[in-house]
């Protein structure tokens, strides 16, 4: 099912793989994930290289590297069901690809693993995934201006993403938060982005974690009036990050939608008229008066 997933959203955004691939970061990647098919399968090359293979054809895979490639297959189908955006699953893919190539070219020679562990530093030093640059309605905070923002106007909720620019996870999820801006962004309901990465003071004051290894990046943090009332992903008592999926995302645009309606349909408290026994009796008395 996740493999068929990621099939679907690949056929999808087709038109939108060729961009990607016409760029720096996306081609030295391709190469870099197919790098060990190439050598194993090229003529002239192979013929060189070492094998277990019962009948010595060099230029075929022996069982040990079947069983890696089917290992990354399916590490790869469990990651990409977490995936939400065709640039998450395309990382999934090169990240795993580049990690099977290193066990495979160091198994076959140790200094062609040499070669392609520098290759693939060299790759992550000079060629950076591209940013999202399309339009979004986002309020960008600095650590002067967040908390004033916030508790500006009490009518006003906001949804604020803490991300940093070195997370590939917020970079894969910068399209699909600035697609929801776009879709929900109102007077009673914005959109704000923090970069944790620069202002630290700022990760510190609302507990989001700028670790390497932390997995609270991105997070997504609903303010009411200045106060957090939802957070995800939430972090349990042991400062652990706990997953999440998007459709949570989801839930907190409804959560805070519901609270925006409330506010600007509440019922007005009407002035009570009198009964109509009450009115009658009024009528009566005023008629014996006169």
């Amino acid at each position: 099912m996740a493999l068929l997933t990621a099939l679907f959203a690949f056929l999808y955004h087709l038109p939108q793989v060729y961009k990607w691939l016409l760029k720096p970061y996306y081609i030295a990647s391709l190469f870099m994930s197919i790098a060990f098919l190439l050598v194993r399968k090229t003529p002239g090359i192979c013929e060189h290289l070492s094998t277990q293979r019962e009948d010595g054809n060099s230029c075929d895979f022996d069982w040990r590297e079947v069983e890696i490639l089917m290992f990354l297959s399916a590490i790869v189908m469990m990651k990409n069901r977490r995936a939400i955006t065709i640039e998450q699953h395309l990382g999934n893919i090169i990240l795993f690809c580049k990690v099977a190539n290193v066990i495979l070219f160091f198994r076959l020679d140790i200094r062609l693993g040499l070669l392609y562990l520098t290759l693939c530093i060299v790759s992550l030093m000079t060629c950076k995934p591209p940013i999202y640059m399309g339009p979004e309605y986002i309020k960008y905070f600095s650590d002067k201006t967040i908390d004033d923002e916030l508790e500006k106007d009490n009518r006003v909720t906001w949804i604020v993403e803490f991300f940093a620019n070195w997370s590939p996870e917020c970079q894969s999820f910068a399209s699909v938060y600035a697609d929801l801006s776009l879709k929900y962004n109102c007077a009673g309901l914005k959109f704000g982005k923090v970069d944790i990465g620069r202002y630290s003071e700022v990760a510190k004051k609302y507990r989001v974690s700028t670790s390497p290894l932390s997995k609270q990046l991105p997070s997504l943090v609903l303010f009411q009036g200045g106060k957090e009332i939802m957070r995800r992903p939430q972090v349990d008592k042991k400062g652990r990050a706990v997953s999440w999926t998007f459709t949570e995302v989801r839930n907190i645009l409804l959560y805070s939608l519901c609270m925006f309606l409330e506010s600007v349909f509440a019922p007005v408290p009407e002035e009570e008229e009198p009964e109509a026994e009450t009115i009658t009796a009024m009528d009566t008395e005023s008629k014996k008066d006169k």
